[in-house]
């Protein structure tokens, strides 16, 4: 499971960075950049929730909006955050519940593999919406599917 979610945080991290190569040339990208922030933020209050930092009630999940030319370096913050937990972690690590406290009080229980696995459909989700807003633009959006980066032509 450990390298599964690496690698899944590996794949959402590619078609992220497309997907952001793509908001940067749209004329009206404020709803993209909100979405592609949301995703920064999720990944952020999520670890700091792993990590029962205190302050992780105080994050929240749709603020800040970063400036877009801060997009890509927040991304990469947060997906190194995750990237170094979970290697540092073992697989029954990973799927042993924990607890944290919710972010709207009371304290609960969670398996750390469900919450990266949650950040990473989060993801999916959020980048087809962000697909949606750049071909509503008139601007092609990369392919971006899975299969794309395992499928090979054998000619």
């Amino acid at each position: 499971m450990k390298q599964y979610l690496i690698d899944t945080f590996l794949f959402n991290d590619k078609a992220n960075r497309k997907i952001l190569g793509n908001i940067k040339k749209l004329p009206e990208n404020k709803e993209c950049v909100k979405l592609f922030s949301h995703l920064i933020n999720c990944m952020y209050k999520w670890y700091a929730g792993i990590k029962n930092e205190s302050y992780s009630s105080l994050l929240e999940w749709w603020n800040p909006v970063y400036p877009i030319d801060r997009l890509e370096a927040e991304w990469q913050k947060c997906l190194q955050l995750w990237t170094d937990y979970l290697k540092d972690k073992t697989d029954i690590e990973i799927g042993t519940e924990i607890n944290l406290m919710n972010f709207a009080g009371g304290n609960w229980a969670v398996k750390p593999q469900d919450i990266a696995l949650q950040l990473n459909y989060h993801s999916i989700h959020h980048r087809g919406q962000i697909q949606y807003l750049i071909r509503k633009q008139s601007l092609k959006p990369d392919y971006i599917e899975y299969i794309g980066d395992k499928y090979r032509k054998i000619d």
